[in-house]
């Protein structure tokens, strides 16, 4: 009997023994997150993703661990084609996500379905905040006047000019659509192959027909929902348009290669660096390209044509940059992350070597932008009253049809298939009922 108690005594110590061990172990896994010897770990994941880019951001990514150690950062990069539905696909699963890449025309959606956090109560005590550009603020608070991500960088569109034949034909550079257009016209010279614009026919046109009529137009069009005007009009059925319409067929059909009927990015870059376009109007990552094709000295960049009478340009502000998953276990370790890669010196970094506008005020004091060719995207950026933000209607259900509709119709606006007076009663009927459909 004696024997039988001291073996029971015996397993019970074991099992205590056991117990408390696990429990040990157990109390060691959760003090990782509260100062203990394991990691918190991030998942962090891209969107607009390319080797170089993935490459960069791992080397900002490297520095933030090393003033962090605390913290691990596991950076997933989708292939480009399909990332934003994958990152759609995870947080619909309910995926833990730390961080993620936000975009213009993920961020309504990303909100809504409350996939991200509202960022309010991080960047009410950023330091940062305040020294953030308009626009950025701007892309920032798209939603509901809340910041749910902070933009890395601008996407907007400026003018690159020849400057050796603006120089050489004793002509200044233009200000506005009017003086574009004169200009375009008195550097073309067909016999040579020389035209005075690098013109857009083809996917992606549409664009162009957008921010020329948002300048013709004004401070008269809805900033938030700029396919309308404040009088309730469609955009399309104004006397601007058509204003805008003459302005676009005389410019390809006076000073553009013909075959710029069919043109897109890359035909329209090409066109320009290749020294047969005098002017084009594109995104600054088109600055990389340049400076490997083009001489130095020969070409330069200027602040975006404005209208007349107007006396303003507008374009949309496209921006990207990171924000919160909801689902996130780590959120303020997360917010450390995005604020680390948003700071004036990081941000600094990663646009000189992205091809980017900066997030930050104080980027217009640094030589690479202000001196540079960054310089007219800076300009600009300085004067919001001059240079405006319009915002492309995107949360309609109709709005990638109306692009992929309005594309076409150029084209056969181009190749007097269909009159300017019958495109712009297709398009302005096109959105009366879509504005319709929305109430």
């Amino acid at each position: 009997m004696l024997h039988l108690k001291k073996g029971f005594l015996m397993l019970v110590l074991v099992m205590v023994f056991l117990g408390l061990l696990a429990g040990c172990s157990g109390s060691k896994e959760t003090s990782s997150e509260e100062g203990g010897d394991a990691k918190v770990t991030l998942r962090m994941v891209e969107s607009i993703t390319s080797p170089a880019r993935t490459k960069l951001l791992k080397k900002m990514i490297s520095k933030f661990e090393k003033e962090n150690p605390d913290i691990k950062v596991e950076l997933i990069s989708p292939p480009l084609k399909s990332a934003d539905e994958k990152i759609t696909q995870m947080l619909m699963a309910k995926e833990d996500i730390d961080v993620l890449e936000v975009r213009e025309q993920t961020v309504k959606n990303f909100a809504n379905n409350k996939f991200i956090e509202d960022l309010s109560r991080y960047t009410s005590q950023w330091k940062d905040w305040d020294t953030l550009t308009e626009t950025i603020k701007h892309g920032a608070t798209a939603v509901d006047h809340n910041p749910y991500y902070i933009p890395y960088g601008v996407y907007e569109k400026t003018l690159f000019y020849r400057k050796d034949w603006f120089e050489e034909a004793g002509i200044k550079v233009p200000e506005t659509w009017d003086e574009l257009v004169d200009a375009a016209i008195k550097l073309t010279d067909k016999s040579k192959n020389r035209y005075g614009y690098s013109f857009r026919g083809g996917a992606g046109a549409a664009d162009y027909i957008e921010f020329m009529t948002w300048s013709y137009l004004g401070k008269n069009i809805v900033q938030n929902d700029a396919y309308f005007t404040k009088d309730g009009k469609t955009m399309f059925e104004t006397a601007e348009a058509k204003q805008v319409l003459d302005t676009y067929l005389k410019l390809y059909k006076e000073a553009s290669p013909p075959d710029s009927v069919s043109w897109s990015y890359p035909e329209m870059v090409q066109g320009f660096t290749s020294g047969m376009t005098a002017m084009l109007i594109q995104d600054p990552e088109v600055i990389v390209t340049a400076e490997e094709n083009m001489k130095k000295g020969t070409w330069a960049t200027a602040p975006l044509p404005k209208g007349t009478p107007s006396g303003v340009a507008q374009q949309p502000a496209g921006t990207a940059g990171w924000g919160i998953g909801a689902y996130s276990k780590h959120k303020d370790e997360a917010w450390k992350l995005v604020s680390f890669l948003s700071s004036p010196e990081q941000n600094l970094y990663f646009a000189k070597n992205n091809s980017l506008i900066p997030i930050h005020l104080s980027a217009g004091d640094d030589p690479y932008f202000k001196e540079g060719y960054f310089s007219s995207y800076i300009q600009m950026n300085a004067k919001p009253e001059e240079f405006l933000i319009a915002d492309r209607p995107v949360e309609y259900k109709g709005y990638a049809e109306y692009r992929a509709m309005a594309d076409k119709d150029i084209q056969a606006l181009l190749l007097g298939k269909l009159s300017k007076d019958d495109a712009l009663a297709k398009w302005s009927d096109f959105w009366k009922k879509e504005k319709a459909n929305k109430k």
